[in-house]
């Protein structure tokens, strides 16, 4: 039996689903939150495409919530893309895709963010280059082990068919990729991340996105529901704020991007819709030790293997 002819690259596609993602993932969050929704942002960008930017605020669950869409393109790379292809430098780009970032209101409820999309660079006279990226990772303020064990099983679930090798391979690069250098700290205990992903062309790297995209809802609600109840008071509420203040240092010092969205002439707003709507610095705060708090700087703000596997 010959082989089946590898699907070609269909950009409507990938918009297609991108777009129903942002629905479904905005009607599960609504669905969790219970008493608030979100609105609705349409905007347009001068030099080329647009987006959708969706936000929900003062919830009873979520102090911030926010899913955008965009689709973007314009006649030069910016350099945050190019820099790691330079091969690819002064091509006209497509850029679509799909980010949230979520602050629950109980410090006992992690952050997360999950990003996903679709990149093509083109020119005259030349075949268009393409590559998916994304990925999600959890940042939790109180350390709770079997959260991190969930989370991580859903993401290897995520990436089982597409190959054994994966998942560690998606882990490893969010582990390098989400750390604060200038602390020494992973910004949390993980997920998955790739980027520049073209690997078995692209019906299976596609495929890899949707698994990694669907798996979202699943793999952070269950945690929600087991910790939005937890009763807090103003020291938890503190140490939130103050660690919120290290997810703001990562996105505005070393985020991809969030440097892309900006260098491309990106939606302000929008791009910075990840920032949390409150967050603290306190000089050299250490936390007590033997407390929840240093046990989660210590046990899992670094590289670790959650699924002994």
């Amino acid at each position: 039996m010959s082989p089946l002819p590898e699907q070609q690259p269909d950009a409507a596609a990938v918009e297609q689903w991108l777009r129903g993602l942002q629905t479904r993932i905005c009607e599960g969050l609504e669905q969790a939150d219970g008493s608030a929704q979100f609105c609705r942002d349409e905007w347009t960008r001068a030099e080329g495409g647009g987006g959708t930017t969706r936000i929900l605020e003062n919830g009873a669950l979520f102090e911030r919530a926010g899913v955008g869409f965009s689709l973007v393109h314009g006649p030069r790379l910016p350099p945050s893309a190019s820099a790691a292809r330079p091969e690819l430098a002064g091509r006209g780009f497509r850029a679509m895709g799909v980010s949230l970032v979520l602050h629950p209101r109980n410090p006992f409820v992690p952050t997360t963010h999950l990003n996903v999309r679709y990149l093509v660079a083109e020119k005259p006279d030349a075949d268009p280059v393409w590559w998916f990226g994304g990925g999600y990772d959890l940042t939790p303020y109180y350390p709770f082990e079997e959260d991190a064990v969930h989370w991580h099983r859903s993401a290897k679930a995520a990436c089982d068919s597409a190959g054994a090798t994966i998942y560690p391979r998606l882990k490893k690069h969010c582990d390098d990729y989400f750390v604060l250098k200038h602390r020494g700290e992973t910004r949390g205990v993980g997920g998955l991340f790739c980027d520049d992903w073209s690997e078995g062309g692209f019906g299976a790297s596609f495929a890899l996105i949707r698994a990694i995209g669907d798996s979202f809802l699943p793999a952070y609600l269950p945690i929600v529901e087991r910790r939005r109840g937890t009763p807090y008071g103003e020291a938890e509420r503190d140490w939130q704020l103050v660690r919120r203040g290290r997810y703001v240092e990562f996105n505005l010092v070393w985020d991809r991007g969030t440097l892309f969205g900006l260098q491309s002439g990106g939606r302000t707003e929008s791009i910075l819709m990840s920032m949390p709507p409150e967050v603290r610095w306190r000089y050299d705060l250490k936390p007590a030790p033997g407390s929840p708090e240093a046990r989660l700087i210590d046990e899992f703000l670094k590289p670790r293997d959650w699924l002994g596997t």
